[in-house]
């Protein structure tokens, strides 16, 4: 399934890419929930009528499963048979936390988002260490069993130091646990570096909820990890392994695949393919240009990352709702992010609606 756009230089693809957006406003929560650009919702209400039809074609929804399973490793840099699909990031999680030993020393960040924390606290046979999120690197030693992270805080956009978390788990034997629903589809970061990466679809990756990804950097790796929620879509070849034992499981990262959602996995798929196309550095370039001339315009520093975080002074959710400017409050500050439908316009509408109310901190 094509996205329609063919790639014709950085700032061009960009603008083009852009005419599959209708945002009422300025939309400006990512972080919280991602647009749909139109291909995909053309291909649901595709589906839709079909279904109400009565003409829907079950085996024919494996299709979008696999163009989005091979869009994301495109985008991810991983290879597709490393790559499984489920409906959140807390179920796949859940499976690792389930096959590791009891006593695992689990290395978390301070306020990290609960869908990363909670499967393995929720075991009650580990002992979690939660350390700030610029410390984890150095946290990491013999005892370390894991490291589970979210490369971008949902809560602020900070941006963790993957490559010294990467270099720390290595060198301790640890496993490296990264969640990358904050980060896939604007940060520009490699699944393969990592043992482990998990990411909601519904956000950056501009799918609808009940879509999931979960990665294996090693081959290695397959089977150190229990597929607890193993069913036939799991199978080796799952339209012949849908009843009667033995277990026959797929071979490659597949095995841990949990039957789709299939019209979320429609949407899903153009979604990615147009996310792909345009490469994760030219939409990194994008969205933390206008995250930090958000931020320039109001006085603040630049922060490299695609979400903002801002501390207000009273009335200015008043002038926000008033502006039609759509984003969130999270941890007690005003969430912002900045991503592939969003223009200068944006930025500007947002920056004048705010200023004067916002502590330069």
């Amino acid at each position: 399934m094509s996205s329609g756009i063919e790639p014709s230089g950085p700032e061009s693809t960009i603008a083009a890419a852009q005419q599959w957006f209708r945002p009422s406003g300025v939309y400006l929560n990512t972080a919280s929930c991602g647009l749909p650009p139109d291909p995909s919702v053309e291909a649901l209400l595709e589906a839709l009528r079909a279904f109400r039809a009565g003409e829907s074609d079950v085996p024919g929804f494996d299709v979008p499963v696999a163009q989005a399973r091979q869009q994301y490793a495109r985008l991810v840099g991983v290879d597709p048979g490393r790559v499984a699909v489920g409906p959140q990031v807390s179920v796949f999680l859940g499976m690792v936390a389930a096959s590791l030993p009891d006593d695992a020393e689990i290395i978390v960040a301070a306020g990290d988002f609960t869908s990363v924390t909670f499967p393995f606290a929720a075991q009650r046979r580990f002992r979690l260490r939660e350390v700030p999120l610029e410390s984890i690197a150095d946290a990491v030693g013999p005892s370390t069993t894991a490291v589970a992270v979210s490369a971008v805080q949902s809560a602020d956009g900070r941006i963790a130091d993957l490559d010294g978390i990467v270099t720390a788990c290595r060198t301790h034997d640890a496993l490296s646990i990264l969640d990358l629903t904050q980060a896939a589809g604007w940060l520009d970061v490699r699944a393969a570096d990592f043992d482990v990466t998990v990411c909601s679809g519904y956000k950056w990756l501009l799918a609808p909820r009940g879509t999931a990804f979960l990665t294996i950097g090693r081959p290695e790796l397959l089977d150190s990890f229990v597929p607890v929620h193993a069913g036939w879509y799991a199978g080796a070849d799952r339209w012949d392994s849908i009843y009667g034992l033995p277990l026959r499981l797929a071979d490659d990262a597949r095995r841990f695949d949990v039957s789709p959602a299939w019209h979320s996995w429609v949407g899903a798929a153009p979604a990615l393919r147009l996310l792909a196309d345009l490469g994760a550095p030219q939409l990194a370039r994008h969205a933390v240009r206008l995250a930090d001339s958000f931020r320039a315009a109001l006085g603040l520093p630049p922060a490299g990352s695609a979400i903002t975080s801002i501390t207000l002074l009273p009335g200015a959710g008043e002038r926000i709702a008033a502006a039609g400017i759509s984003a969130a409050m999270r941890a007690g500050r005003l969430r912002l992010s900045f991503h592939l439908h969003n223009t200068q316009h944006d930025v500007d509408a947002a920056a004048d609606a705010l200023r004067g109310l916002v502590v330069l901190d």
